[in-house]
């Protein structure tokens, strides 16, 4: 088989979906991020495959800039980057849980509780250096990072606008998400989820004839 630039843009339209939907379907599944968490099944197999998940988000998000590069212009270059940088130190964050938490837990709990906690803000007094402040980065990444590719998106008017549309209304809400319950919070990613998603399997079904690149 030979393997173009267009193919390879289409086939990370498919990352993006796959990505996409893990991320709106572990939101609601997903154990509470207590140490009490990390020893169980659950975590054992949710975790993992949400480092899946960020690796196929970069990506997506890739061939998402890839095919409307020429018409997102400098707005779309600023929200690739930022969305990169994002999912980039996500991944770490992430990996950490699946693979360093868990046989620490047993051994240094105190940590791994803190450790857990940066998300909403709770590290129990542990002293985590600068991750704290990294983990805030990613969300500002996260944020001004969809806003700035939903809307980019949009004025390209090369994929589709709704789940653009609905990336940079999602991602400028984020803040919200703070007001709700802890325990409800992570339900707020579901509309970005589904908006990459949708995104994504608009790129991935898209007919060869209807593309611009060569």
């Amino acid at each position: 088989m030979k393997i173009t630039a267009p193919s390879l843009i289409r086939w990370s339209g498919l990352a993006a979906l796959v990505a996409g939907l893990i991320f709106a379907v572990i939101q609601p599944i997903h154990p509470p991020d207590v140490v009490a968490s990390v020893t169980t099944g659950a975590w054992a197999i949710i975790t993992p495959v949400k480092t899946v998940m960020c690796l196929l988000f970069l990506i997506g998000i890739t061939g998402l800039y890839a095919r409307q590069v020429n018409e997102a212009g400098w707005l779309g270059l600023a929200g690739f980057l930022l969305l990169i940088v994002c999912w980039w130190l996500q991944t770490a964050f992430v990996f950490a849980e699946a693979f360093i938490a868990p046989p620490l837990a047993t051994t240094a709990p105190g940590f791994v509780d803190g450790y857990l906690g940066i998300s909403y803000g709770h590290t129990g007094g542990i002293d985590l250096g600068a991750l704290p402040a990294i983990y805030g980065l990613v969300s500002i990444l996260y944020l001004l990072g969809g806003l700035l590719f939903g809307i980019a998106t949009l004025r390209a008017r090369v994929l589709p606008r709704w789940p653009a549309g609905l990336l940079a209304v999602a991602a400028a809400l984020t803040p919200a998400a703070a007001l709700l319950p802890h325990a409800i919070q992570r339900l707020a990613a579901i509309p970005v989820a589904l908006a990459l998603a949708w995104l994504g399997y608009a790129l991935w079904s898209e007919r060869p004839q209807h593309r611009d690149l060569a």
